[in-house]
């Protein structure tokens, strides 16, 4: 395992993912979310925990790249395939097991979420191929 390229790829992953999620999340379906709430209340937090968002990000960054790197993914057409299925089954498993558990979420939302992560994924994971395969060369 190539250190370098684990860490290029999981930080340019992470930086992706958090960008992404402040576009996509953070504007682009925030009235939407808002709109189709679960049946629980109080869930959201007024102000966000940054160091566990980046956090977050930063992880789901370097797990892209640690696939990537075991499944030999270095182009970014590859990335995009690779991550967007990635996304879409961990947004689909993670969503249906917490529709089916809580009431945090509807199925309205549970959609959006679903299609936002693919995308998210997808976008991510095209420019960590990039980056994997160019430090791999190097």
């Amino acid at each position: 395992m190539n250190i370098k390229k684990l860490l290029l790829g999981g930080i340019t992953g992470g930086i992706l993912f958090f960008l992404l999620g402040w576009l996509i999340y953070g504007n682009l379906l925030a009235g939407y979310m808002a709109a189709h709430p679960g049946k629980a209340t109080g869930v959201n937090r007024t102000d966000m925990d940054m160091l566990f968002l980046a956090v977050g990000n930063l992880l789901s960054g370097l797990l892209l790249a640690y696939i990537f790197d075991r499944a030999n993914v270095t182009t970014a057409a590859s990335g995009f395939v690779t991550a967007g299925i990635i996304g879409f089954l961990m947004a689909s498993s993670y969503d249906f097991v917490s529709y089916g558990t809580t009431f945090i979420a509807s199925k309205k939302m549970i959609l959006a979420d679903v299609i936002a992560a693919t995308i998210m994924s997808a976008v991510a994971g095209a420019v960590v191929g990039l980056v994997m395969g160019k430090v791999g060369k190097g």
